[in-house]
C-alpha cells in the first residue's frame, strides 16, 4: 500500500479493497425487513388498491404488498379503500373512488387451485376516464405469491407512467451477526431473503452480472481478499482472480464477458480486466497512485473508478479498454464509490462533507450535483435496473442498515432489519 497518504483514504482503501468495514460491526441480523416510507413526493399519481379478494387464505397480503411497492417509488400516492375488497371482475362505482381522491384503482383476486398453487387475478382501472386498463393473472406456488404482487406492481407503474417497474427485480447484501459473515439474494423490497453464502471470513463487494445469473464478490476466506463469480441459483462458483496481493472491487462489463478487478499484484492497488472464465488479467492503465472502485458505463465503452492521483480520491473515467483519465468529480475534496444508473444519465457516488459521508447525484450531461441525505455514513450506492431508485447503505439510530431513495431525495423507504448490520447492497438487473 502507497504511504505518505491523509489517515481518511488509508481507511477508504481498508474498507474498500482490504475489507476491513465490518471491523467495529456487532449486533443480530434478521434476513427479514420492513419498508417505512418517509417524503413527500411531487406530481404523484393518487392511487387506490383494495383489498383482493381471498387473500387472507394464502398468507401473504397481496394488495398491501402492491401498495407498498408504488409509495417506495415516489411516483404515487396511496388512497385508503376503507376496508373495500373488490375483484377483477368486479366494476367499481368510479363516482365513489373520484370521491376519495383515487386517479387509479387496483383489484383482484386470489384462489387456491387443486394443484395446491394460487391463481392471482387483478385488474387495474382508470377511475377518471372510467376505463378499463388491463389485467393479467399468475398462477404460482404460496412460495411466489410476493414475486407476484411485485409483477402486479410492475404492471401498474408501467401502464401510469410510461416507465418499467423494477419491483420483481431483487437484490444482494452482506451481513454480519457475530463472526458470520452472509451474502443474501431478496426481492427488491428486501423480504424472501435467500442465504447464497456463509463465511465466517468477510465477503464485500457483491456485484451482479448482467445477465441476473451471477454475483462476482470478495471473500477473504483464504484469509486475503479473492473474487469468485457465483451461480445464483445453482450455488456453484468459480474463483476469478487470487493473485498475489489484494483481489477485489469486482465489476462485470455489460456484456457480461469480463470482470474488470483492482489487483495490487504488482504494487499498488491498480486496475485490471480479466475474463470471466480466468485467466491472465489485462492492465488499464499505468499509474502510481491508488485506482479502485471501478464500474462500467451502460455502453461499455467507459470505466467510471476511484483514484488518488489529484492527491485525494476523486472519482475519473477512462476508455474501457484502458488509456487516458479524465476526472469527472470537482466538487469536494473527497468523493467515492461511483455508480453509473443503467440508462446512462446519471453518477451516484459518496461525497465526503464537513466529516459526513453523503449520497450524491450528479447529472453526467450538464455536470449538475444533488445532495440526496442528510445522513453521516452513507455507503456502497447502486441504481434500481430501470434508473429511478437508488439503494444504499447508512447508519440510524446507530444501526446499519439499507435505504433506497428517489433521484430527488424526496421519498426514502428504509429496509430494516429488527437488529444488527447489513452492507454492501448491490441492485440486480431485470430478469430475462
Amino acid at each position: 500500500m502507497k504511504t505518505g497518504f491523509p489517515n481518511v483514504f488509508l481507511n477508504f482503501v481498508c474498507r474498500v479493497v482490504v475489507g476491513c468495514i465490518f471491523a467495529a460491526s456487532t449486533g443480530v441480523v434478521s434476513a427479514q425487513f420492513r419498508v417505512d416510507v418517509a417524503g413527500v413526493g411531487l406530481n404523484q399519481l393518487p392511487i387506490a388498491v383494495s383489498a383482493f379478494r381471498g387473500e387472507d387464505a394464502a398468507q401473504q397480503k397481496i394488495a398491501a404488498i402492491v401498495q407498498a411497492d408504488l409509495d417506495r417509488s415516489g411516483q404515487f400516492r396511496a388512497i385508503d379503500p376503507a376496508g373495500v375488497a373488490l375483484d377483477e371482475l368486479s366494476r367499481p362505482d368510479v363516482s365513489l373512488w373520484r370521491q376519495k381522491g383515487a386517479d387509479s384503482l387496483v383489484s383482484g383476486s386470489v384462489a387456491r387451485l387443486a394443484d395446491g398453487r394460487y391463481d392471482v387475478r387483478f385488474r387495474l382501472w382508470d377511475v377518471v376516464r372510467a376505463q378499463d386498463l388491463g389485467g393479467q393473472s399468475y398462477a404460482v406456488t404460496q412460495g411466489d405469491l410476493r414475486l407476484a404482487a411485485h409483477r402486479i406492481a410492475d404492471f401498474v407503474y408501467e401502464k401510469l407512467t410510461g416507465e418499467k417497474g423494477a419491483f420483481s427485480t431483487r437484490i444482494a447484501y452482506v451481513t454480519k451477526n457475530a463472526q458470520r459473515f452472509q451474502l443474501w439474494v431478496a426481492d427488491a423490497d428486501g423480504e424472501n431473503a435467500q442465504s447464497a453464502l456463509a463465511s465466517p471470513e468477510p465477503i464485500i463487494s457483491p456485484a451482479w452480472s448482467p445477465n441476473g445469473a451471477q454475483l462476482a464478490y470478495v471473500s477473504f476466506e483464504s484469509r486475503k481478499p479473492v473474487v469468485y463469480s457465483h451461480d445464483v441459483a445453482s450455488g456453484k462458483r468459480r474463483l476469478i482472480a487470487n493473485f498475489k496481493g489484494s483481489n477485489s472491487a469486482p465489476a462485470w462489463s455489460p456484456d457480461g464477458h469480463t470482470l474488470a478487478v483492482t489487483l495490487s499484484r504488482d504494487g499498488g492497488s491498480q486496475l485490471f480486466a480479466i475474463d470471466t472464465n480466468g485467466g491472465e488479467p489485462r492492465r488499464l492503465a499505468q499509474s502510481s497512485s491508488i485506482d479502485t472502485e471501478p464500474v462500467y458505463s451502460p455502453d461499455g465503452k467507459l470505466i467510471y473508478f476511484v483514484s488518488d492521483r489529484g492527491g485525494a480520491p476523486q472519482i475519473y473515467k477512462m476508455p474501457a479498454n484502458g488509456g487516458n483519465a479524465e476526472r469527472v468529480t470537482f466538487t469536494g475534496s473527497y468523493n467515492i464509490s461511483p455508480a453509473v444508473s443503467p440508462d446512462g444519465r446519471w453518477l451516484a457516488y459518496i461525497s465526503r462533507v464537513n466529516g459526513a459521508f453523503k449520497l450524491h447525484l450528479m447529472e453526467l450531461a450538464g455536470g449538475g450535483i444533488t445532495a440526496l441525505t442528510d445522513s453521516a455514513a452513507d455507503e456502497s450506492p447502486s441504481f434500481a435496473p430501470n434508473s429511478r431508485l437508488i439503494v444504499y447503505a447508512t447508519q440510524q439510530q446507530g444501526h446499519e442498515v439499507l435505504m433506497t431513495t428517489t433521484l430527488d431525495g424526496r421519498i426514502k423507504a428504509r429496509l430494516t432489519g429488527q437488529s444488527g448490520n447489513i452492507r454492501e447492497p448491490a441492485w440486480g438487473p431485470f430478469q430475462k
